[in-house]
């Protein structure tokens, strides 16, 4: 390989040359984790070389030299945002570090936001669809450990997630064949997050499954409250509109109910609706919502747990946690009184 002038090789170069993993060079560059007297003579040999020098984060990891993991979300406003990060400070505390939170808002400047804030703290959790593809790889490029939160798997990146597509067509399967709907609406944007592109996927296959034709498109909200209020006018001022409407999560079907509720339809009697996430607002008798319960709290402490062990150079790039899932059935898809 030859030399990169100023620029200098990458970890991935690096990698390739001698025919390891990124995750060992990182390691051999930090001075953490276990990697063979042969290994690391060899890559040892490459970082003098190539002149490698380490970002700022990579040299003090293992002294954890900032005393902070970061995490990073679209926004910080809601339930699910509460929960999951509750339970990553709960793990950070349990190791003795304090949590920097950014929220991007999907700010077009948010890329290097991102960048500063990982050379401020040991670890970086990022949500799925936060970030471009190439801005997560130059950030572990650089020796930067980060762990994807709510994300699609990417090779050489650790993620944790929850179980969605399954899930998300037992749900609907419930309302088609259980109680016989035959008009389903799917209410929130599937390229917004890659959970709801999941939810989405997991909504169609289940009309596969069923034999009940191919959905109609899906009603392009978003997962707020005030969104899901929204969507019902333009739902029920269809020619045909819908008998449930399946929401990609419980902000989004609160809303629903609550705007159906305002034009003077019952629920479920004349109108279904479902949600995601089990929030604390879906048990209320008021809502009694039927909905998918994940582990919120868990995502968080599961997700700082994995980042510490990046860190600490212990994890293989390759890991893929899926928490599971499961069905919570209330009155709202008309399984009893709303």
């Amino acid at each position: 390989m030859t030399r990169r002038g100023k620029r200098g090789a990458t970890l991935q170069e690096i990698a390739q040359e001698i025919g390891v993993s990124v995750a060992t060079v990182s390691r051999v560059a930090r001075g953490v984790g276990q990697v063979s007297d042969d290994t690391r003579r060899r890559v040892l040999a490459a970082i003098e070389r190539h002149d490698f020098r380490p970002s700022r984060l990579g040299s003090g990891l293992a002294k954890r030299s900032h005393g902070a993991l970061g995490i990073v979300f679209p926004g910080l406003s809601g339930p699910y945002y509460s929960e999951v990060i509750g339970g990553f400070e709960e793990e950070a505390v349990r190791a003795q570090l304090a949590v920097v939170i950014l929220g991007t808002h999907l700010l077009r400047e948010s890329d290097e936001l991102v960048r500063d804030t990982a050379a401020r703290v040991d670890g970086l959790a990022v949500m799925g669809g936060v970030l471009p593809d190439e801005v997560v790889d130059r950030l572990r490029d650089r020796g930067d450990p980060v762990v994807l939160l709510a994300s699609r798997p990417r090779a050489g990146v650790p993620t944790v997630r929850v179980e969605n597509v399954s899930v998300f067509d037992r749900l609907t399967r419930h309302l088609l064949v259980d109680h016989g709907y035959d008009r389903l609406a799917f209410v929130g944007d599937p390229g917004s997050s890659p959970d709801a592109g999941y939810r989405w996927q997991g909504f169609t296959q289940a009309h596969r499954h069923a034999g009940a034709g191919a959905p109609a498109e899906p009603v392009r909200v978003g997962l707020t409250q005030s969104e899901g209020f929204i969507a019902v006018n333009r739902l029920l001022a269809a020619a045909s509109p819908p008998r449930a409407l399946v929401c990609a999560n419980d902000e989004t079907a609160i809303g629903a109910v609550l705007g159906l509720l305002d034009r003077g339809h019952r629920v479920p009697q004349d109108v279904a609706v479902t949600g995601f996430d089990d929030i604390p607002m879906a048990g209320l008798p008021v809502s009694g919502l039927t909905t998918v319960h994940q582990p919120m709290r868990e995502l968080g402490m599961e997700t700082a747990r994995l980042l510490l062990r990046d860190v600490e150079g212990t994890v293989p790039a390759a890991v893929d946690r899926v928490l599971e899932t499961h069905l919570v059935i209330r009155g709202s898809c008309g399984c009893g009184a709303a």
